[in-house]
């Protein structure tokens, strides 16, 4: 205890020192930078105050000379140049800039006096001073008088550079003390850094290296003996340390291996493929269940999945994934060969996230969608030929209900008008939904083509707002129309556009209440043009959003049709080449847009 005592001792007595040496060198200097800052300021200051009250004299002589020396007399221009040439003289006075330099002033009044006395003589009486350019006397006291103020000058200049060989010798003097102060300081610093490097550098340096085997896992180290009780105490913390280490590895890699072929077991017993990547794209595990789907063999650890799976853009999308951008669409099923067949897959990609925000991996999940997709397809043709098959009859009943209604004679108001104009209605309803059902399965089944020509997308807009006007006054809502200008000329199907603005203005109608106003707008956002439909009906609910465009998907509690309206926009507009979307919160209405590439 007593060798520690005298070690703190040391080690604080000679800190202390350095850090007292360094502090009163710091301190001498900043006084006396700060004096020598202060000197000069003063100086340059009354220097600068001296040769301005020197010009301001030689001025007001010259200008004095000028009107003495003139033909013509102008008294009460000398009486003011004068009287100027005295304030200056006053203004010196007051500068108070030694007393040479008043003694310096008290004879320029002198001389200026002397000088006026001998013009004055020089002219007759009753006369101002003028025409004095010959007048030998004059000459020589104006003369006198400016040599005066020179010398004068010549003085404030010499004092000014005396002052500033004194202000560098100062200068010279406290950058000596500065570099003898910091001599101290280095000199202290040495023999405290050798003493302590002495001390502890080697047994430091041995328990450096320990910490090093130690980090490798290698846990039989060498620890130091040292004199110093405190590195004794420390290399024997150390060891235990060690030991502890060494107890808490063994264990912990037997949990560590327990709990891995548990995650594995738990992976590969999953019912879909799941295949986990690393941040540079290559395989870590892949369950049974995606090697199988995938025809992989076992050995594919370590390798990339883009060569795994060509021509299927999954490179591109893991970049994407791994950047922290989301995938803009479900991307196209894999088509992979197994044993002869082709077979389906449906694949997602999702970052493997850690808390800080960074994306350490991907997983990738595989879904055999072979039957659905069959399904689907077998679906659509069945619509699609239904619908077909349907429309015409529908469409000849319509027709002859419409000859019939005109040729029947009913009495008007009674109970056989209401069924005729309820059974039109359900008929036109009816032609309705056939006609939605062919045109989505014509759009799912990639029938459907476009006809573009050159269209102004503002008259268009504006005759979209003009079919809706009637319906609108009846529900008793507004339709306003906001254009950004300018609006680029698209190359569009009028007819496709016209069905899409129709589908988003009915709905926003049918979902707003008497007194809503719908706002249609447009404006361009770099190479797109953005078309927006806000209505300000009950909203939709979070949860709801993204089934919002699902065919058959109905949602509020103004509900009609039979949900193929937002189903058919979207088709649409992917036909188009943009992407429909929706902005909703519940109770304040809803805002769907759509982009149009310019």
């Amino acid at each position: 205890m007593k060798l520690s005592m005298k070690l703190r001792t040391r080690l604080f007595l000679s800190i202390s020192a350095l850090i007292t040496v360094a502090l009163l060198g710091l301190l001498l200097g900043l006084f006396s930078v700060t004096q020598m800052s202060r000197s000069q300021s003063d100086l340059i200051q009354r220097g600068f105050t001296a040769v301005q009250i020197g010009q301001k004299l030689r001025q007001h002589l010259g200008d004095e000379l000028i009107l003495l020396i003139g033909q013509t007399p102008n008294p009460e221009a000398l009486e003011n140049i004068r009287q100027a040439f005295r304030s200056t003289l006053a203004e010196g006075f007051g500068a108070k800039l030694g007393a040479d330099y008043v003694q310096g002033l008290e004879q320029a009044a002198i001389l200026h006096r002397q000088m006026e006395q001998v013009a004055e003589s020089a002219t007759p009486a009753g006369q101002s001073p003028h025409n004095l350019a010959g007048n030998i006397p004059f000459t020589e006291a104006f003369q006198k008088l400016r040599n005066h103020l020179l010398d004068q000058q010549d003085r404030v200049v010499s004092w000014v550079i005396a002052a500033e060989h004194k202000a560098g010798e100062r200068s010279r003097l406290i950058a000596g003390l500065l570099v003898m102060t910091g001599l101290a300081v280095l000199a202290i610093g040495v023999i405290t850094a050798n003493g302590i490097a002495r001390r502890f550098g080697a047994p430091i340096d041995l328990l450096a290296r320990a910490a090093d085997q130690i980090g490798k896992g290698q846990y039989d180290v060498v620890l130091p003996v040292s004199p110093v009780v405190e590195l004794a105490v420390l290399s024997r913390r150390f060891g235990l340390m060690t030991e502890a280490l060494r107890q808490y590895h063994s264990s912990n890699l037997k949990q560590l291996l327990n709990s891995e072929g548990r995650l594995k077991a738990v992976l590969d017993s999953i019912d879909d493929g799941l295949v986990i990547l690393d941040a540079l794209g290559r395989v870590e595990h892949a369950n049974p269940v995606a090697l199988s789907q995938l025809s992989w063999k076992q050995d594919i650890q370590d390798q990339p999945i883009g060569p795994l799976l060509p021509g299927h853009a999954v490179d591109e999308a893991l970049r994407q994934v791994l950047a922290g951008e989301p995938m803009r669409a479900p991307p196209a099923d894999l088509q992979i060969d197994r044993n002869g067949e082709v077979r389906l897959l449906a694949w997602a990609l999702t970052p493997v996230q850690v808390r800080e925000g960074g994306s350490v991996g991907a997983v990738m999940v595989l879904r055999d969608v072979t039957e659905q997709r069959a399904f689907e397809r077998v679906r659509s043709e069945f619509i699609l030929r239904a619908s077909h098959e349907l429309r015409t009859p529908i469409t000849g009943m319509h027709m002859a209900f419409s000859l019939l209604r005109e040729r029947l004679q009913v009495p008007a108001g009674g109970r056989e008008q209401d069924l005729m104009r309820t059974v039109d209605e359900e008929m036109r309803r009816l032609v309705q939904l056939i006609d939605d059902l062919l045109n989505f399965s014509r759009y799912q089944n990639g029938l459907q083509t476009l006809q573009r020509v050159p269209c102004d997308l503002a008259v268009m807009l504006q005759q979209a707002r003009q079919r809706f006007t009637d319906e609108a006054s009846e529900r008793g809502v507004t339709i306003t129309c906001e254009l950004h200008q300018p609006l680029p000329r698209l190359s569009l199907d009028e007819g496709q556009l016209h069905r899409l603005l129709d589908s988003l203005l009915s709905n926003a109608l049918r979902h707003s209440d008497s007194g809503g106003t719908v706002t249609l707008q447009a404006h361009r956002h770099g190479e797109q043009v953005i078309v927006s439909v806000q209505d300000q009906g009950e909203g939709i609910p979070y949860e709801q959003q993204a089934r919002i465009f699902e065919p058959f998907v109905q949602i509020g509690r103004r509900k009609g049709g039979v949900g193929l309206g937002l189903a058919l926009a979207r088709e649409i507009v992917q036909l188009f080449g943009g992407q429909l979307g929706v902005r909703s919160r519940p109770r304040e209405g809803a805002n769907f847009y759509f982009s149009l590439p310019v």
